[in-house]
């Protein structure tokens, strides 16, 4: 699934919306398919936010599904990102003044099984988050 949105708030929650029906088909859990939904806003409002600075642009969304595997990649071709590793320490923000929490990252490791960061200045940024739905009911099951 391809979704290509307009850089602007309003479509942060579409984004999520999309995301999180495209994958009902895994039959998530209300647990699960808050933290992908949670992730793909993180991811969203970064790009708005920091990648395109109050300028318009285009977010790209991808998603796949392979077997209980989802993978979602948020791209934008922004301002790109400096630092990555600076970026993504928690409370870190380059936006203070906007009373910014600096925990987008942070919220999207903790929420997804895994998380990559590609970033080129004056490129954009990549995002690419994965999420194996499932997990508690195989644990329950065992």
């Amino acid at each position: 699934m391809k979704l290509i949105i307009e850089s602007i708030s309003e479509n942060e929650s579409f984004a999520r919306t999309v995301v999180a029906a495209y994958i009902t088909r895994l039959d998530p859990t209300l647990e699960e398919l808050a933290d992908v939904k949670t992730a793909v806003s993180e991811a969203v409002t970064n790009s708005i936010i920091h990648g395109y600075n109050k300028t318009r642009g285009e977010i790209e969304i991808e998603c796949s599904i392979s077997g209980r595997e989802v993978d979602i990649k948020v791209t934008d071709r922004g301002v790109g990102i400096e630092d990555i590793e600076k970026a993504m320490e928690p409370l870190y923000t380059t936006k203070p003044e906007w009373e910014r929490s600096g925990m987008g990252f942070a919220f999207m490791e903790a929420f997804m099984d895994k998380l990559e960061v590609v970033s080129e200045v004056g490129k954009g940024t990549c995002v690419s988050m994965k999420k194996w739905i499932g997990k508690e009911q195989e644990g329950n099951i065992l």
